[in-house]
C-alpha cells in the first residue's frame, strides 16, 4: 500500500494478504509484518482472523521481540468481537507481569477505557507510569508520552484532581490547545449543539488534535547503526574477507558502535537507534541492490533499510534496561558504563 493511498480506498484484506506473503519472505522481520497484517485484518472487520494471526505469532517457535505487545493487542481484539472473559484474563496477565515496554499498557488500558471500564484504565495507566517513569530523570522518553495523555484523560472523565503527573502530561503536550480541554468530558456535548460558537471551538479542537497525530505518524524512523552480533560478524568476514579492515575484531566493533553512536548524540543528531543484521539478510539485500556484499558502501544502506522496516532498537537505551550489545547485562554496567 503505498503511503499516499487514502484510507477509504484501501483494500484492508487484499493489504492483509499481501503482507503475510511478505513476512513468508522475510522471516526476520515476519513479527513487524504479521502485526501489521493482524491491523488490517481488524480495520477489514475479520477480528477472528487477526486473532488467528496473533495466535501464530504467539505460538512461534521463534523469539519474539514483543510478546506483551501482540498478548495486549490480542486481548484489544477479542475484546471487540464479544470474547470479554478472555481479554480480561489476558489483561490481568500483563499487568502481573509488568511489561518494560510502555506500548502494552497503553493498549490494555484504552481497551479498558473503550469499554467504560474507567477505574481500571486509571489503575492500569497508574501502574504503567509508576513502573516506567517513578525513576526516570525528565523529559521522560518519547514512547511513554500516549501513558501520560491517556492518564490524563481518564482522570478528567473521573473528575480526578490534577496530580504531578498530570502536571508533567501537560508540560509535554505540545498543542495549541490545552490537554486540559482536549480531554473535557463535556466536549460531547458541543457536537449536538446548534450554537456555531460551540461547533466552531470544537472544530478547533479536533484539528489541534488531528495535528497531534499526524505529527506522531510523521515521526521518521531512527538514524540507526549496524550491529553484529559476535556468531553473524564472524561468519560474515569468513564469507567476505574484504570486509576484514570494515570489522577488525568484534569488540572493535562494539565500541565503534557506542562512540559513533555518542558523537552523533553531541552533535545534536536526535533518534537514533540501533539495527541488528544477519548474513542471509544482508546477502538478499545486497542480491537486491545487484552488488557485491563484500561492497562497504552496502553497510549503511542495509542500516537504513533495517530502520525503515521497523527493526530499530532506541539508544540509549531507558534506564534498567540490558545493554543493546546482547551481553545480558544492564547498559550501564556495559556499553553505557562511563555516562554522566
Amino acid at each position: 500500500m503505498r503511503p499516499d493511498t487514502p484510507a477509504e480506498n484501501v483494500d484492508h484484506t487484499a493489504e492483509a494478504a499481501r503482507l503475510e506473503r511478505t513476512a513468508g519472505l522475510y522471516p526476520e522481520d515476519a513479527e513487524a509484518l504479521l502485526l501489521q497484517s493482524a491491523a488490517h485484518l481488524e480495520l477489514a472487520g475479520d477480528r477472528p482472523a487477526a486473532t488467528t494471526l496473533y495466535d501464530r505469532l504467539l505460538s512461534s517457535s521463534d523469539s519474539l521481540d514483543d510478546p506483551h505487545l501482540i498478548r495486549a493487542l490480542k486481548a484489544a481484539n477479542l475484546w471487540e468481537y464479544g470474547h470479554e472473559a478472555e481479554a480480561r484474563a489476558i489483561i490481568d496477565g500483563i499487568r502481573a507481569t509488568a511489561p518494560r515496554d510502555p506500548a502494552p499498557w497503553v493498549i490494555v488500558a484504552e481497551s479498558l477505557e473503550a469499554h467504560d471500564e474507567l477505574e481500571a484504565a486509571h489503575k492500569t495507566f497508574t501502574e504503567g507510569v509508576t513502573l516506567l517513569l517513578a525513576d526516570v530523570p525528565e523529559p521522560p522518553p518519547h514512547a511513554c508520552h500516549p501513558l501520560l495523555f491517556g492518564r490524563h484523560r481518564v482522570r478528567r472523565m473521573l473528575g480526578a484532581a490534577h496530580d504531578d503527573w498530570d502536571v508533567l502530561a501537560d508540560t509535554l503536550h505540545t498543542s495549541p490547545v490545552p490537554l486540559d480541554e482536549l480531554h473535557d468530558p463535556k466536549r460531547v456535548w458541543s457536537l449536538g449543539s446548534d450554537n456555531p460558537a460551540e461547533l466552531q471551538a470544537e472544530i478547533s479542537r479536533l484539528r489541534a488534535e488531528l495535528g497531534a497525530y499526524r505529527e506522531e505518524l510523521s515521526r521518521p524512523f531512527p538514524v540507526a547503526v549496524l550491529h553484529w552480533p559476535a556468531g553473524e560478524l564472524a561468519e560474515l568476514v569468513a564469507a567476505y574477507p574484504a570486509l576484514s579492515d570494515e570489522y577488525p575484531s568484534h569488540e572493535e566493533h562494539l565500541a565503534g558502535i557506542e562512540a559513533s553512536l555518542r558523537e552523533l548524540s553531541a552533535s545534536g543528531t536526535p533518534n537514533l537507534g540501533i539495527v541488528t543484521g544477519t548474513v542471509p539478510s544482508y546477502e538478499a539485500f545486497a542480491a537486491s541492490e545487484a552488488s557485491s556484499p563484500s561492497d562497504t558502501d552496502l553497510l549503511p544502506q542495509y542500516a537504513t533499510t533495517l530502520a525503515a522496516r521497523g527493526r530499530a532498537m532506541s539508544w540509549p537505551p531507558e534506564r534498567g534496561a540490558g545493554c543493546w550489545c546482547g551481553s545480558g547485562g544492564a547498559y550501564a554496567g556495559c556499553h553505557g558504563a562511563d555516562v554522566a
